[in-house]
């Protein structure tokens, strides 16, 4: 019996009894007394309307559940970020399906909320999927308005996204199933069809009261906004629904009668199981952070048989290679953790990327792209190795090819943090700011600029250093205290918690479900003909 293993394993099921736990919280969204008040008013709530639309044996893969975790404590906090994004199905079709949670806030937007709603549009853009959007939300939370209404990435780029979307041929429809309202009245409007539903839905510029305030017009919301109104009178809404389950048959009949639509012809052949069951990852990640080969980890997670490895020998602190994962071509890029004896006799430091390896890397993802084949990183990366040696030799150079082939690739591109992911490994393995179609964390991941206990170091030597420079000296107890402080921060902001609640990160993942994940995320990138043409800054329609 391998007792490391078992201690290994024991440790990420820690990790993944938390994640659960946590997750349970998440889904209670504003708390049972407010999910029960609105089936006590007729609704479903924002779980139960996605779980009776999507298709019955569908995946309901979601996105940022994590959204606004430990935020907004001064407004009782914002769970989920008041809204509910899933990678789903209906009828048969891919879609993603973005739910507002009236019982947090109403449904108000937070400036998470806005950042997960456009990160939901990205992700339908990106794939050219359609999206749904469930609506029942009061709109812009009043107190933190000027950060959510005015900038660039705020509020008004949902609705930017929605007309450039429908210049896309991307179908978009919504469902008023509860208030919407000032600005918040544009998404489902400018969606391509619209449905309401009786006696709960209503939309409007302003409300009753804000009408009586500005115009000393006595109206009711029904009248002002209602489904009659909307369906009968001005022509807003395109269909009148007595209820949530009848506006969400009524989607589902819409996306049943949908074409199809030209794909990017991805390769893909029948699937075939890994080598080994994908729990085996837990064994394999060391519960105390030593030096371990990840080759085990890909074998988990690819078709039994199919990894080839590309320069094998050569820059061996990162792994290259070909492989079939649920019979899809992919290419994977995956840091080795490994200490490592190349071929000059020379020792390298697993998770380090050396010039050897970032050439490595360069040159394969530009095959990858030649060939049009899907992209796959697997971050477990400590950054770029330093010091006169490195410096000499151009690992500035070789790093900044590594990360142009990154930046500038065109193929669809993943990435999973199966552990550190500092520095400027972070960006070379293509972290959050190169647009990877879909980037999730095992419970073990950690994010930073660099390592805690490093990280201590440096500031506490800067920390000296400006106290001698005027005169001071700190005892070795203040000392202490300032390195116990700065490593207790920085641990917090490395929790992949810290990360998926700020979005740096699409989803906290079980390891074991990875395959999965990857698979759907490809199927959806197979929807997009023209990969080389998009470009996340400037859409073209």
């Amino acid at each position: 019996m391998d007792l490391s293993f078992n201690k290994n394993e024991d440790e990420l099921k820690l990790l993944l009894s938390e994640l659960k736990q946590r997750q349970a919280k998440v889904e209670l969204g504003g708390g049972s007394a407010k999910l029960q008040k609105q089936r006590d008013q007729g609704k479903l709530t924002a779980r139960e309307r996605i779980s009776y639309l999507i298709d019955k044996d569908a995946p309901c893969l979601e996105v940022a559940s994590f959204a606004g975790d430990g935020m907004y404590k001064e407004y009782g906090g914002c769970p989920a970020g008041g809204v509910v994004v899933v990678l789903t199905e209906v009828k048969g079709r891919q879609c993603i399906v973005v739910a507002n949670d009236a019982t947090v806030k109403a449904g108000a937007w937070f400036p998470i909320t806005g950042k997960k709603n456009l990160r939901a549009q990205q992700i339908a853009m990106e794939n050219r999927i359609p999206i749904i959007y469930l609506v029942d939300s009061a709109g812009v939370f009043l107190p933190l308005q000027d950060e959510i209404f005015p900038d660039r990435e705020h509020f008004g780029r949902i609705f930017r996204n929605n007309a450039i979307m429908s210049g896309m041929g991307i179908p978009q429809i919504s469902a008023i199933m509860g208030s919407c309202v000032a600005g918040g009245a544009y998404l489902p409007i400018m969606s391509d069809e619209s449905l309401i539903v009786k006696g709960s839905g209503s939309i409007f510029l302003a409300g009753s009261y804000l009408v009586k305030a500005a115009i000393g017009e006595d109206v009711d919301n029904e009248t002002l906004g209602g489904a009659d109104t909307h369906c009968d009178i001005s022509g807003v809404t395109d269909y009148k629904c007595e209820n949530d389950s009848e506006a969400l048959d009524t989607i589902k009949n819409i996306f049943d009668k949908m074409g199809a639509f030209p794909e990017a012809g991805f390769n893909r052949i029948e699937a075939v199981a890994p080598e080994e069951d994908a729990k085996r990852i837990y064994g394999y990640i060391p519960h105390d952070g030593k030096p371990f080969d990840n080759l085990p980890i890909i074998k988990c997670i690819v078709d039994s048989g199919s990894w080839e490895p590309y320069k094998e020998s050569y820059g061996q602190t990162i792994h290259c290679g070909y492989a079939r994962l649920d019979g899809w071509a992919v290419g994977i890029v995956a840091n080795n953790r490994s200490i490592i004896k190349n071929a000059k006799g020379e020792m390298q430091i697993g998770g380090v990327i050396y010039s050897d390896s970032a050439d490595k890397a360069a040159r394969f993802v530009a095959n990858c792209n030649q060939k049009r084949i899907p992209l796959i990183f697997l971050q477990d990366v400590t950054g770029f190795m330093v010091g006169s040696k490195s410096e000499h030799g151009g690992i500035i150079k070789d790093g900044a090819k590594m990360v142009n082939a990154v930046a500038n690739s065109t193929v669809p591109k993943f990435t999973v943090i199966t552990g550190n992911s500092f520095g400027a490994g972070n960006y070379a393995m293509n972290g959050t700011a190169y647009d990877p179609r879909l980037i999730l964390a095992w419970p073990n991941a950690k994010l930073a600029v660099m390592g805690g206990a490093q990280a201590a170091k440096v500031l506490l030597q800067i920390e000296k250093s400006r106290l001698k420079a005027s005169g001071e000296e700190l005892s070795e107890k203040d000392l202490k205290a300032l390195k116990e402080k700065i490593e207790k921060r920085y641990e917090e902001q490395m929790s992949p918690y810290y990360a998926a609640a700020r979005l740096w990160v699409d989803a906290i993942i079980d390891p074991a479900a990875t395959r999965q994940w990857l698979s759907y995320g490809i199927a959806m990138a197979n929807h997009n003909p023209d990969i080389a043409k998009y470009n996340p800054g400037v859409i073209q329609t």
